[in-house]
Parts: C-alpha cells; structure tokens; sequence
C-alpha cells in the first residue's frame, strides 16, 4: 500500500470524526481537504462513506447503554418507543429529499467555493440563533414531541447543501424550535445513527463496483482515525455545550470561508473550478 496513499486516508479520517457531530460541516471539510490532497474521484468519494461508518460507531459506543436499553425496551417502554418514533419521523424528510434531490445537488454545489458561502451563511446564522432571545420548552430528549421531531428531521435536510452541516442544521433548528443545547446537540447524536448507516448502506451498494480488496489497509486506517477522533470530539462537545454557546463555531464557519474564498479569488490555492 502506498505510504503517502495511508497518511491521506489519517488525515481524512481524523477531519472526518472531528466535524461529523460539530456544527461545522463534515462533508464541507471532506470536500475542501480532499481538494487539497488531490482524492476527490469516485475512489475518494466512496472512502468518504467508509470513513463515516467508523464516526456513526464512535456515537453507537458513547450512547451504547442507552442503544441497548431502548431495544430492550422497545415495545413496552413509553421513552424507548417515543424516541424510535421520533427518530423515523425525522429522517424521513432528509431521506425523501435527498432521493429527489441529491444528484442535482452534488452536480452543482459540491465544489469548494459554493462550500465556502455555504459556511459563512451557516456562521451567521448560528450567531443570529445564539443572539435572538432562547426559550427554552424542551430540556431533554425524551420531551421531545413527534411534530417535534418533524421539524427537526425538515431541519437537518438543509445538509443536503454541502457546507451546510447536518449536525448544525439540527442543533441550531433545536434552539429556534425551544430544545436546551443538551438536548438539541444528544438528539442530533441520536438521529445520526440511522442517517449515516442509511446513506452508508445506500452509497456502498450503489458504488460497489469501485470496492477493491487492495484498498483495504486504507479504509481501515481512515476508519480507525474516524472513529478515535469522533469518539473523542462527541465527548468533548457533550461537555462544552453544557456551559458555552455555539456562537465559536459560527465565527470558525465564518473565518474558514472566508480564507478558502479569498485564496481562490487571489490564486493563492487552485481550487476545483466552480
């Protein structure tokens, strides 16, 4: 296996745990760094999908307990059965819409500058979320209502926009829709677990004619590298969110577009065309 090939698929994998659960984007970072490191053919665009496994299981072992007890509980348990309704209810307008529109948007929009605008209107709305007055109604994750869970499911859609954040888009619609910060970020956490394994499971079988055994010690080095960075980044943010606002990761959105736009405008980086 080619060493510079291993130490690509270490640094993608570690951008891909640390901005998977941040309101930061994901897919804008993985699209960005694979620009810059040359791996972003149909080859590195399915590795992208192996490495997002290995981020959904970081989530999966933080939260096994409670996986575990909702199973266990599923069909009896009032709770359980609540949040395993609210979570199908919620990903089905990003499953629906993606179907619909996923091509069209990756033909058009998954390019590093309209990655860019993407993060800086983000920015500025999470500060507008951070500054407008936050009543709060919902404190947990069991509180949350089904017609909740709509909306949040109608939020995170807005991350079919690369750049947007699929995390963020449900976090910050949380705070517009009432939910404390804990309970919009662990509900987010939750409703990436059936996401990411759908468009995994769904991009795997799609794209199955580009698996390769040869690639294997890659994608088992960006699927390590995600998973330890993830599981240390929902740790860390499970924490921060309990004291700090959002309002950091609006003016990083903000400053990190900024600087891919202006590289490009000035030459500096040579940007995919678009």
């Amino acid at each position: 296996m080619d060493s510079i090939l291993l130490i690509k698929a270490l640094i993608l994998g570690i951008v891909e745990g640390l901005t998977e659960f941040l309101p930061i984007s994901s897919t804008g970072h993985l699209i960005l760094a694979g620009d810059l490191l040359n791996f972003n053919d149909d080859r590195g665009k399915l590795f992208e999908i192996v490495i997002q496994f290995g981020a959904i299981l970081a989530v999966v072992w933080e939260y096994r307990v409670r996986i575990a007890g909702v199973f266990r509980g599923l069909g009896r348990d009032p709770l359980a059965n609540r949040l395993v309704l609210n979570l199908a209810i919620a990903f089905m307008p990003l499953a629906v819409l993606g179907l619909l529109f996923k091509k069209g948007v990756e033909a058009h929009l998954f390019k590093p500058v309209p990655v860019a605008l993407a993060f800086i209107v983000g920015g500025f709305f999470i500060l507008w979320a951070e500054r407008r007055t936050h009543t709060i109604r919902i404190e947990s994750v069991d509180e949350i209502t089904p017609r909740d869970a709509l909306k949040l499911g109608f939020a995170q859609a807005l991350a079919l926009i690369p750049g947007t954040s699929r995390s963020g888009a449900t976090i910050i619609g949380g705070l517009f829709f009432g939910l404390s910060r804990k309970a919009a970020t662990e509900f987010s956490f939750f409703l990436a677990i059936p996401t990411l394994f759908a468009a995994t499971a769904y991009t795997l079988y799609k794209e199955r004619a580009l698996l390769n055994a040869d690639d294997l010690g890659m994608w088992v080095v960006g699927f390590v590298s995600a998973f330890v960075s993830a599981f240390l980044c929902v740790r860390w943010l499970l924490r921060y969110v309990s004291s700090h606002d959002f309002s950091i990761f609006a003016w990083y959105r903000i400053a990190f577009g900024l600087i891919v736009l202006g590289t490009a405008h000035f030459g500096w980086v040579q940007w995919t065309a678009g």
